[in-house]
């Protein structure tokens, strides 16, 4: 058994204190699985053992814990948050493995993607790796260049059938350590329903992203549910109602906190939305007009389209459609396109949002009635993620953006 870890120690790095735990964790993990398999272990399991070790801001623990702390969690709760944000960290691979398989992502986190990994090796006729005694050992971490997007466009049925799998045993770890938490009764039941809560909903948010694709949705109202359920209840508002339930918080704490991570959330996904169309790919980290292109169902073109179809604006409704299922934008195209959007005032009015947003966060805040310097690390988060920048240029630190996501 490992030594029992203190709170104050996980407070003076949370992403580095959920990374050894989660490392401990996939290790066993990954034993269990060579005594099934040594093959299955160094090609699945091993591999999604890397996966989730490498990259990411580890943002959903940083709020379970914090929140935790700020609802008067102590050494007494650290053995438990820190399995549950191990978790949080499994189910986010899951999510991202299958993501990947959705969109036909050749790159993740600036590598190849979990199917192109694999998609990679049996192209290139390499036999599957032997299977080494140490977990961990082979490197994920492969060159990314054009090959790995001809390669990850080209997957066939066996590359995105592993991956599927891949992102199942993610879901099942996470649910493994969720149901062998050690927990009060009280606590336990107040987990286990917001967990289970968490993973509906984050697969109907995945389910209406895709949904608004295919039918080229222009609903805001669907718009909005679909960022809530993707991206705010997930990633924002969950993660800190789990945290304040480890630390049994009283109903109207949790309540506000959790109001306050789902504004913050929002806020942030409206963010991002502009920024996949104004923002610099150089600081975001991504290409401008992807979700133009992909038809991506996202409020600011909901609202763009509603204004232009109110106001007559044909032609503004034409370029926006005729840029969805285009190959890359132009400079050209682009610029046309966000001057399309600027013609019906739509992202002046999802900025507005967005500060309305950020203002609501804050009130939930001041509700919980909370002080003190854990109290005061949850709010500098929520801020960090929610707050408005001068224009659509800024963004968040890139971590950020990627652990969102």
């Amino acid at each position: 058994m490992p030594r029992p870890t203190a709170a104050a120690t996980v407070d003076a790095n949370v992403a580095a204190a959920v990374t050894s735990e989660l490392g401990r964790l996939c290790a066993e993990f990954v034993a269990y699985s060579r005594s099934l398999d040594p093959t299955f272990a160094t090609e699945v399991a091993e591999r999604l053992a890397t996966f989730t070790l490498n990259g990411g801001s580890r943002i959903r623990p940083r709020f379970l814990w914090w929140a935790m702390r700020a609802c008067g969690g102590t050494d007494t709760h650290v053995a438990g948050a820190l399995r549950i944000a191990a978790a949080l960290e499994l189910i986010q691979s899951c999510a991202l493995v299958h993501d990947d398989v959705m969109d036909q992502s050749a790159l993740r986190r600036g590598r190849p993607s979990f199917h192109a990994q694999i998609a990679q090796q049996f192209q290139s006729g390499a036999p599957p790796r032997e299977p080494d005694p140490s977990p961990f050992a082979h490197s994920v971490a492969a060159s990314a260049g054009p090959f790995a997007h001809s390669v990850a466009a080209s997957a066939g049925p066996f590359a995105h059938s592993v991956a599927v799998l891949a992102g199942d045993l993610a879901l099942s770890w996470a649910d493994d350590l969720v149901a062998t938490v050690d927990l009060l009764p009280p606590v336990r039941a107040d987990v286990l329903r917001i967990w289970r809560a968490m993973r509906t909903e984050m697969i109907a948010g995945q389910y209406l992203d895709l949904h608004g694709q295919a039918t080229s949705s222009r609903s805001a109202v669907q718009a909005i549910r679909t960022v809530c359920l993707k991206t705010a209840r997930y990633t924002v508002e969950q993660p800190v109602a789990l945290g304040a339930a480890l630390a049994g918080a009283d109903e109207s704490t949790t309540r506000a906190l959790a109001a306050a991570g789902r504004c913050a959330g929002i806020a942030f996904q409206l963010r991002d939305d502009l920024l996949g169309v104004f923002g610099d790919p150089e600081v975001t980290g991504k290409p401008c007009g992807d979700d133009l292109r992909s038809g991506k169902a996202t409020y600011l073109l909901a609202l763009a389209h509603a204004r232009a179809r109110a106001t007559g604006a044909t032609d503004v409704v034409e370029v926006l459609h005729g840029c969805r299922g285009s190959g890359p934008l132009s400079g050209t195209e682009l610029a046309r396109v966000r001057e399309a959007l600027r013609s019906t005032g739509a992202p002046a009015q999802v900025e507005r949002r967005i500060e309305r947003l950020v203002r609501a966060s804050d009130r939930h805040l001041t509700a919980a009635h909370l002080e003190g310097p854990a109290f005061r690390h949850l709010a500098e988060l929520l801020r960090q993620v929610a707050s408005p920048h001068q224009d659509a240029t800024a963004t968040q630190p890139n971590d950020l953006h990627e652990g969102m996501r």
